[in-house]
């Protein structure tokens, strides 16, 4: 008889963590509804907050293992079904119950028919799926992990989520008199509103890519930093002062739509050709052309 494999209890511990904190986000955007105390429609903020939670057990159950030795196969595939659930079924029902619920004190149009939103939302969770799958089976034991095919599904989550965080402060401000205000009310939430679904949408499609994206925590604390990773973190705090009601979505969106862009640059920008070398001891003007 085959002896059984056994389970390393700090990674599976880790793993199932992120699994509770996905858990945990889907049954308190369930919340949201008609008739619901006052209160509660900050449930959106908590359910996303769990988004970011789960993040960081999937980013400490895979260095425990490492670290302990422990890495197995059945641990390769129970993150990713955590991850499914986390990152991708999550994600899409709090962008589901955002759109719907969490901007109800905004009397302007709504832009987009529910039954496009849920589809929107259904999309994202398979190809979060899709890209959890293609993972398993294209990485190996010794990858680097410096680099990933596709948006990685928890940074994916993180844009999504990193909306949500930001309604709060923004609903504070709103409430005020003057021209912030008014600003807010009258430009940056309809623009929230209309944006969610269409990031959502995309961060979905580059989930299912082939665009290359960088290991941010590996360029960050692993060999020397180039210097576009110190530009990255200089502008991440810039903009969590300056801007510290929009820095995660901002930030986010940055990361996950900044590669797309920088290749279809390249795509479309052809670049200049260098000068062939001219031979020794021969001008341009002497060269005999056939």
């Amino acid at each position: 008889m085959k002896r059984p494999r056994l389970i390393a209890v700090v990674p599976t511990l880790l793993t199932l963590g992120n699994a509770a904190c996905g858990f945990g986000a889907i049954t308190l955007a369930a919340k949201l509804g008609p008739g619901l105390v006052d209160g509660q429609q900050n449930l959106l903020f908590y359910a996303s907050l769990l988004i970011f939670g789960g993040m960081i057990f999937d980013m400490l159950d895979g260095s425990a293992a490492r670290l302990t030795g422990q890495t197995s196969e059945i641990g390769a595939q129970l993150d990713s079904l955590c991850d499914a659930v986390t990152f991708g079924v999550a994600p899409a029902f709090i962008m589901l119950q955002f759109v719907e619920h969490a901007l109800d004190g905004y009397e302007g149009p709504f832009f987009y028919p529910k039954r496009m939103v849920w589809t929107i939302a259904c999309l994202y969770a398979l190809c979060a799926i899709m890209r959890l799958a293609r993972f398993n089976v294209e990485t190996d034991d010794d990858d680097t992990h410096e680099e990933f095919s596709g948006l990685p599904s928890p940074a994916a989550a993180g844009t999504v989520a990193a909306f949500p965080l930001a309604m709060p402060e923004l609903g504070k401000i709103a409430s005020k008199s003057g021209e912030w205000a008014a600003a807010i009310n009258g430009t940056v939430i309809p623009a929230v509103r209309l944006v969610v679904p269409l990031v959502t949408l995309a961060v979905a499609a580059l989930m299912v890519s082939r665009v290359r994206y960088p290991h941010f925590f590996t360029q960050l604390f692993r060999g020397r930093k180039p210097r576009r990773t110190l530009l990255q973190v200089v502008f991440g705090v810039a903009a969590l002062f300056w801007v510290h009601e929009l820095a995660l979505p901002i930030v986010f969106c940055w990361f996950a739509l900044a590669s797309p862009a920088k290749a279809l640059w390249f795509e479309l920008v052809p670049r200049r050709a260098a000068p062939a070398p001219t031979p020794t001891g021969h001008s341009p003007e002497s060269t005999n052309v056939a």
